[in-house]
């Protein structure tokens, strides 16, 4: 901070006492009173990106229509009204967040809901990554394990369901902590879902025939057509939501991503903080790569193979990202090392996406590192301490 925002960002702290570690600069002086204390530094390696849009700044109760600085994340978590903290944990595949979640819900009693929608299904565990049953012994769990292998879960259907456990959760006055890596299902929780049409399963019955015949990437080149905003969003080999998405188009006749800004209701009462992980995009690949080699180690082949036997193709989840090559590799149609360095490469992908999307999150808090990290985790707790 230099010049004239000094002065009002300080002005700004003499009312929140607890930004006082949460935005100042090491070694320089906050002035938070008579006495002129000096503010605790600010963590390394924290930093936020603000997006709030500038119109909405004027209604907002952290604005400052004659400041050039934005709402820090921080300040809109720290809504004078004191709603129930609620905690985010996004960033991509690989970045620590069920470490950091749990050591966040150690520390302050958390309750973690999952937003990973390949964690949902059951039986299927080693490809997914899904929180151990020891680390689930270390912490209440919420929508893991619960859809069918041959079922799907829409993301108005989770945000209806994952709302019910927010509102649970603080009725036990415990804090609630949302962990996962679904951009899609985590904005239909925070911000919810516009009024789409009904389904027309003759519709998708066409989308489904057209996708035979034409082959992978079919009904991604159409939707890219319809809506590029949305194909953006959405992996080429993802047919749920890009059959959604089509159908939405063709029976509106508008794009799907313009009617999201229409008619939604955001979740009410939470006080939001978003925290997310910003690895170190070479360490996070190493990292990637070497937990899809334990995966494949620790019988990835086999448990694919048991639920093809078990469900066949109608298992949904056995199109993810590394059960997809290992059913490419049990029908014979690659070798083993190449089942592994795909499966890292779509895995890397992923992850790149991933933080695509989540940078279009507004009011981030974003950490750099791994979520195992202890600094890392040290940060976090001290953030959460500051707007408790």
């Amino acid at each position: 901070m230099s010049g004239g925002s000094g002065g009002r960002f300080a002005s700004r702290q003499k009312h929140h006492p607890a930004l006082q570690c949460s935005h100042a600069r090491g070694g320089a002086q906050a002035r938070t009173g008579p006495n002129q204390t000096r503010a605790a530094p600010h963590p390394r390696g924290l930093h936020a990106r603000n997006h709030w849009p500038a119109g909405d700044r004027g209604g907002h109760p952290y604005s400052y229509p004659h400041s050039i600085l934005a709402p820090h994340p921080v300040e809109l978590a720290l809504n004078p009204d004191r709603e129930p903290l609620l905690v985010v944990l996004l960033g991509p595949t690989g970045s620590g967040k069920t470490a950091l979640s749990l050591a966040l819900a150690e520390r302050f009693q958390g309750e973690i809901v999952n937003c990973d929608s390949v964690a949902m299904y059951r039986e299927f565990n080693i490809g997914t990554a899904k929180p151990t049953r020891a680390e689930r012994t270390r912490a209440p769990h919420h929508l893991v394990d619960f859809v069918d292998p041959t079922g799907y879960i829409t993301a108005g259907e989770y945000a209806r369901m994952a709302r019910e456990k927010l509102h649970e959760i603080k009725l036990r006055k415990h804090l609630p902590i949302v962990v996962g890596g679904t951009g899609l299902y985590l904005r239909a929780l925070l911000e919810g879902l516009f009024p789409g049409p009904q389904r027309s399963e003759e519709l998708r019955e066409r989308l489904r025939n057209r996708l035979t015949q034409n082959g992978p990437g079919h009904l991604h080149r159409l939707l890219k057509r319809l809506d590029p905003a949305a194909a953006a969003g959405i992996h080429a080999n993802d047919i749920p939501k890009l059959i959604r998405a089509i159908e939405v188009c063709l029976s509106t006749r508008a794009k799907m991503t313009e009617m999201w800004k229409e008619g939604r209701q955001p979740l009410q009462g939470f006080r939001v903080l978003r925290l997310g992980l910003n690895p170190d995009r070479n360490a996070l690949y190493t990292r990637i790569n070497d937990r899809a080699a334990r995966m494949f180690d620790s019988g990835l082949i086999e448990e694919t193979r048991m639920l093809l036997d078990r469900y066949g193709h109608s298992a949904r989840p056995l199109q993810s990202l590394g059960y997809k090559q290992a059913v490419q590799l049990i029908r014979g149609e690659i070798s083993p090392d190449t089942a592994l360095q795909q499966a890292q490469q779509a895995h890397r992908n992923y992850a790149k996406r991933q933080m695509t999307w989540f940078r279009r999150e507004p009011n981030v808090v974003w950490l750099d590192g791994f979520g195992d990290e202890q600094n890392l985790q040290e940060r976090s707790i001290a953030l959460l301490h500051d707007v408790m």
